[in-house]
């Protein structure tokens, strides 16, 4: 896959409200049950000519119609059914887009919503079937912000459901009748109560008019069991663009058990991640993944990464030999490592740009402190010896730096010193914990990894942002809100281009897959 409750009254008002300000008032006339489960429709921003939904009793089947230019950047235009919710729920339906006319847009829409209010600029997610076979999750996170999506170019799917679980927002789809399952796709936002779930139609041109029709359509609030369902952990590998007006993702992998790290090939191809002890490969158009042939290492880390002319693999890993964690490089292709740390519990972080040095971590005493070496091997040299946690160490592209997470200042924030050691400088001043800096390409981003400011340590499977530090100016800004931590990014991650980065994301979800508490 390329992936407060109010009173009634005032929920009225509120949606009356909403409709006066999409400018179609009169549009939610409709009468009881002539719209099935559903309590009206408006026209969501500007829609020429007005949309239409209309409900079959006898084959449970809804038909929108509408025109409107799109549900992206920062205002929308589209037909919706809706109902006022609350709490938590999950809404299913069987989607299908009525064949294309002479210029319909390849990216004409169906969509499964759920949303804040009914202005053109509300906060929303919605599960959105393109005419041109393309799935996306896309959300607006608050109002007037730029649309965000994960996709997967998977041809369009039979059947979807989108379902919210405090705020989690989870995708799944069945493709071919089969039982619904994670798609990988899933994202934190919240929605103040009531809020809107529905279906709706989007011409991507305003004034064409697209139809589609939804059948088998279930919205049913989620309740967890008096005897909670085993869990189980999934891994989602992903690509984001960092444009901020395009701030698009593609789902690469998606699966039970943990993922951990990719970085990308010199090439732009493949990813590089580690599996259960085992380094893999796997291309960016989506694919297959295939272990990595590396002898008798085992026991491998999210610590690794590809040298600057691509042709070695630096790894964290166990061998029969040699018990106990240690830095080894083999051939990006696969071969026989050979170690290059001969200390144990040596976790490797970035090569020079010159492919010459490697900087790795090692644990003593309590402290985590970064250390430098040879990339042939040879003695080591500390570059910080301080207690406490230095962390992470990623040479910026020119090699006048390492940037680095400390909590030497207090909570773990961003450093940068010179290769080494001296000049150390901190970066980051916030309240949050920021770990895992890692310099773009270009020198002109970092990307880093922040936990809210009470989160001690690098934990996985917690509520964590991926944030883009602007070098020039020192501003830094939010990219994209996930659940992960240790293992999302542990190491470089950013494609040649610097346009883009990779990272993984993990859910619980019940064991069976089928999201629902049933």
């Amino acid at each position: 896959m390329k992936c407060s409750v109010v009173a009634v009254g005032a929920a009225l008002a509120c949606a009356a409200v909403g409709l006066a300000q999409a400018g179609k008032g009169e549009q939610n006339q409709d009468k009881a049950g002539a719209l099935g489960i559903f309590e009206s429709q408006t026209d969501v921003g500007q829609v020429h000519p007005d949309g239409t939904a209309s409900f079959d009793a006898m084959s449970g089947v809804y038909t929108i119609a509408s025109s409107g230019a799109n549900l992206w950047a920062t205002t929308d235009g589209f037909h919706l059914l809706w109902k006022n919710v609350s709490g938590d729920l999950s809404l299913t339906a069987d989607i299908e887009l009525g064949a294309p006319s002479a210029g319909s847009n390849p990216h004409r829409k169906a969509l499964v919503m759920f949303r804040q209010t009914l202005d053109a600029d509300s906060a929303y997610a919605d599960v959105a079937v393109h005419g041109s076979g393309e799935t996306a999750l896309q959300y607006r996170r608050t109002k007037g912000d730029t649309t965000q999506d994960i996709a997967f170019d998977l041809g369009a799917p039979k059947r979807v459901r989108l379902e919210k679980r405090g705020d989690t927002i989870t995708l799944f789809v069945s493709m071919k009748g089969e039982p619904l399952h994670q798609s990988g796709a899933a994202i934190k936002l919240h929605f103040a109560e009531p809020f809107y779930a529905g279906l709706g139609v989007c011409a991507h041109q305003d004034g064409a008019v697209e139809k589609a029709t939804f059948s088998h359509v279930e919205l049913k609030p989620l309740e967890a069991p008096q005897n909670p369902a085993a869990m189980v952990l999934y891994s989602t590998l992903e690509t984001i663009a960092i444009d901020n007006n395009a701030r698009m993702a593609y789902v690469i992998l998606t699966g039970e058990g943990k993922m951990e790290a990719p970085n990308w090939s010199r090439d732009g191809k493949t990813l590089v991640f580690n599996r259960d002890g085992r380094l893999w490969t796997v291309p960016v158009a989506g694919g297959e993944a295939r272990a990595i042939d590396i002898g008798n290492a085992t026991d491998c880390t999210g610590s690794h990464g590809l040298s600057p002319d691509g042709k070695w693999l630096a790894m964290t890993c166990a061998t029969t030999d040699h018990p106990g964690r240690r830095v080894y490089i083999a051939p990006s292709c696969g071969g026989t490592p050979r170690m290059v740390t001969t200390n144990a519990n040596s976790y490797f972080h970035s090569w020079s740009p010159d492919g010459k040095t490697i900087v790795f971590t090692r644990p003593a005493n309590g402290s985590l402190n970064i250390f430098s070496i040879p990339a042939e091997g040879g003695d080591e040299t500390a570059l910080t010896t301080g207690a406490g946690t230095s962390d992470d160490p990623d040479y910026s592209p020119d090699g006048q730096f390492i940037y680095f997470n400390s909590d030497r200042a207090g909570g773990m924030q961003i450093f940068r010193m010179r290769p080494d050691g001296s000049h150390v400088e901190q970066i980051t001043f916030d309240e949050r914990r920021n770990w895992t800096a890692h310099p773009s390409p270009d020198g002109k981003s970092v990307l880093i990894l922040s936990y809210a400011k009470d989160e001690t340590g690098h934990p996985a499977n917690k509520d964590v942002t991926l944030r883009i530090l602007d070098v020039p100016t020192g501003n830094v800004r939010d990219l994209v809100e996930i659940e992960g931590g240790a293992g999302t990014d542990n190491v470089p991650n950013w494609a040649p281009d610097g346009a883009h980065f990779a990272f993984v994301s993990y859910q619980m979800l019940p064991a069976g897959n089928d999201g629902m508490w049933e």
